[in-house]
């Protein structure tokens, strides 16, 4: 049906079909969070609400209504065991806002569809609070008001445009008291980490690192966390942020020493290292991690200070490095690190005596890899036993063996470092750093592989680093008896660009961007480093502004002691001032603007809409003329003339004379005169 067609059809029948538009808008973000049936079922509802709007048709009667609630509970308690909590309570709101459809009829259901509406439209940011959902959101919100204006229409024909502007009108009128609101209303958690349930480890990591597992993060450009430098950023090459330790090897998967939960607490109840030694000046910066579900803080390696978290939060160091929260990072978090790219430690126990045993780091399951441990033993032939030397052998079997870095390495068998070595010469990062350090084992160099992000790109525009899952790495460290614990990263052995450059391993570009790519190579880039930045103070000034940045407003605003009480205090007599002014402006303008020529004009606006010459400063009895001849049918032209002289003599008829209509009266009778429908 064409927009021609729509226009003609009843009003009735076009307000609906606008509404369930917009209801469908609001609930497209949730078809990812939820079930099938639940999509499915809302979306034939709409369909069939708008079918009965079209045709004519009346709408079902109580029993379907019944029936489908009945099936909306029915798959509720199915799906999730419960009719209770986030999931389930928002999977029944999209399923009450559809079926209330089906009754519409009066203006009181219209108003309950509206505020469901409006519920639903929050339930949005349960999942996700980005800026591309609050956005769509904000064109949701724009039409909910737009529809709710129209039902406050009643008669006529109204155009939508003149209804979505008086829309807009009011959303910016409230916009100041949201943007109080926002800024000053108390943030009491959890309500404000409501979100954060629904992650599942958006990090790109793992506390377990399976071999072809990271193959499929490259693709993955999504944002990990952003960084901003005190001054210079270090050398392009020296950008390794720390993630989980992996030392236990069973043939495929590689976990941390003693196992973990998978999220890697069990490692945060051991101590830090005893003799770590932070050498040259440290660099200082800002890191805004995004949510991951994990306790993981990434500093660049090494941090020896524990990050500066927001509140009351605190951090840890485990005995291989990494820092830890106490509890997952569910939300978006930002804090300050400072890092020594060059330190030492491992050469004291975590006891303060000489480390002797290194069992973990040298164990290898029995009966794998057998070309591997061959070749480590050739290795110790030719060279010896310097584990300097081992390692400099095995580097240089990477630089001149054809080894490849590649996206599509394959899959693997139950030999993987022997494949990697022999066989396909082809990997990705942590097929390189597995081989690296079984054949390490093998030749009897303890080593360990370490996971986490390498590199990054600078945004121009807002000066953050962005390190992306694309970034994911794997990299080794080797222990030497006179250094300790030494980063050696096999992967620029094969691929120096990776390293140095940042040249990550991308999929084909797609039609489009392909297109836009041969047009102009940059374009791209300098599109998304735009949505970078716009992203990045989203985050920075919306999703980051925190309990601790409002208490420091206040501070600012000449608070000592600011509390959550303050900021309430604060918020009431704000809005007391603007109510108070609000009703002194109305005042003064009913005091400084006529209502009766205010009428007037909208009166020359629906003449000249109507296709009546009706000059700016014509008066009621002018415009009269104009409507006595004009083509205007009977039903109206008398109606119009009988309201256009009472206009008059309310205005110029001498005090007493005649007990007229009052102007309110007036103005309502207007409206339900029988205008003809507009032309779109």
């Amino acid at each position: 049906m064409n927009l021609k067609a729509l226009a003609h059809l009843p009003r009735d029948a076009r307000d609906t079909l606008f509404l369930l538009t917009v209801i469908a808008w609001v609930m497209l973000p949730q078809v990812t969070h939820l079930p099938i049936w639940a999509s499915a079922l809302a979306a034939g509802v709409l369909v069939w609400r708008g079918w009965l709007a079209m045709a004519a048709r009346p709408l079902p009667g109580r029993w379907w209504l019944v029936a489908l609630l009945a099936v909306a509970l029915a798959g509720t308690w199915a799906t999730h065991r419960t009719l209770l909590g986030r999931d389930a309570g928002v999977t029944l709101v999209v399923m009450l806002l559809a079926l209330k459809t089906l009754e519409l009829r009066a203006r009181r259901d219209a108003l309950v569809v509206f505020f469901l509406g409006f519920f639903t439209l929050l339930t949005n940011f349960f999942y996700s609070q980005s800026l591309a959902v609050a956005a769509a959101m904000l064109v949701g919100l724009l039409g909910l008001l737009t529809a709710l204006v129209n039902a406050h229409r009643p008669v006529g024909q109204p155009r939508l445009r003149e209804s979505a502007w008086m829309a807009g009108k009011m959303a910016l009128a409230g916009a100041p008291v949201m943007l109080a609101l926002f800024v000053l209303f108390p943030r009491f958690s959890p309500l404000w980490g409501i979100p954060s349930d629904a992650l599942a480890g958006r990090s790109g990591l793992s506390s377990t690192m399976t071999v072809g597992h990271f193959a499929r993060l490259a693709l993955d450009e999504g944002i990990a966390l952003r960084v901003k430098f005190d001054g210079a950023p270090p050398p392009a090459g020296s950008l390794y942020f720390r993630g989980p330790v992996l030392s236990h090897f069973d043939g495929r998967t590689w976990t941390p020493r003693g196992g973990s939960d998978g999220d890697g607490f069990e490692t945060a109840l051991t101590p830090g290292p005893a003799d770590l030694q932070l050498l040259g000046d440290p660099v200082r910066y800002e890191v805004t991690l995004e949510p991951s579900n994990r306790p993981w803080l990434l500093t660049l390696d090494v941090a020896g200070k524990p990050p500066q978290l927001p509140g009351d939060q605190r951090a840890r160091m485990t005995a291989d490095m990494q820092w830890l929260t106490y509890r997952p990072v569910t939300e978006l978090l930002r804090y300050r690190a400072e890092s020594h790219l060059r330190f030492r430690y491992g050469l004291l126990g975590w006891d303060q005596r000489p480390r002797r045993d290194f069992s973990a780091d040298l164990r290898l399951p029995p009966a794998y890899n057998p070309r591997t441990v061959a070749l480590a033993e050739q290795l110790r032939q030719t060279v010896g036993t310097d584990p300097q030397a081992l390692v400099q052998a095995a580097l240089q079997r990477l630089r001149t063996g054809g080894y490849e870095y590649t996206l599509e390495p394959g899959s693997a068998g139950q030999h993987t470092a022997d494949e990697f070595w022999f066989d396909t010469k082809a990997g990705f990062c942590e097929h390189i750093s597995s081989a690296f350090v079984v054949l390490l084992r093998a030749a009897g160099v303890p080593a360990r592989v370490v996971t986490g992000f390498q590199g990054g790109e600078l945004n121009g525009i807002d000066g953050y680093w962005v390190v992306r899952n694309a970034d994911a790495h794997a990299w080794t460290e080797v222990w030497y008896p006179t250094q300790g614990w030494v980063r050696v990263d096999p992967t620029g052995a094969v691929s120096p660009g990776r390293i140095g450059q940042f040249q990550r391993l991308r999929a084909p570009d797609g039609v489009v961007a392909g297109a836009i790519g041969t047009l102009s190579p940059t374009l791209l880039v300098q599109l998304r480093s735009v949505w970078d930045a716009v992203n990045n103070r989203w985050n920075q000034w919306v999703l980051n502004y925190t309990q601790g940045r409002q208490l420091d407003l206040l501070r600012s605003l000449g608070f000592d002691n600011p509390s959550w009480q303050d900021l309430g205090k604060l918020i009431a007599y704000l809005l007391t001032a603007v109510a108070l002014a609000g009703a002194a402006w109305a005042r003064w303008d009913r005091s400084q603007h006529d209502p009766w020529l205010r009428q007037l004009a909208r009166v020359r606006r629906r003449l000249a809409d109507a296709g009546i010459d009706a000059p700016p400063q014509a008066p009621p009895r002018t415009l009269l003329h104009g409507v006595a001849a004009s083509a205007l049918p009977t039903e109206l032209r008398q109606p119009l003339t009988d309201w256009l002289l009472a206009f008059e003599r309310l205005r110029y008829a001498p005090a007493g004379s005649h007990a007229g209509r009052s102007l309110a009266t007036l103005q309502r009778d207007f409206q339900r005169l029988p205008w003809p429908r507009r032309r779109p």
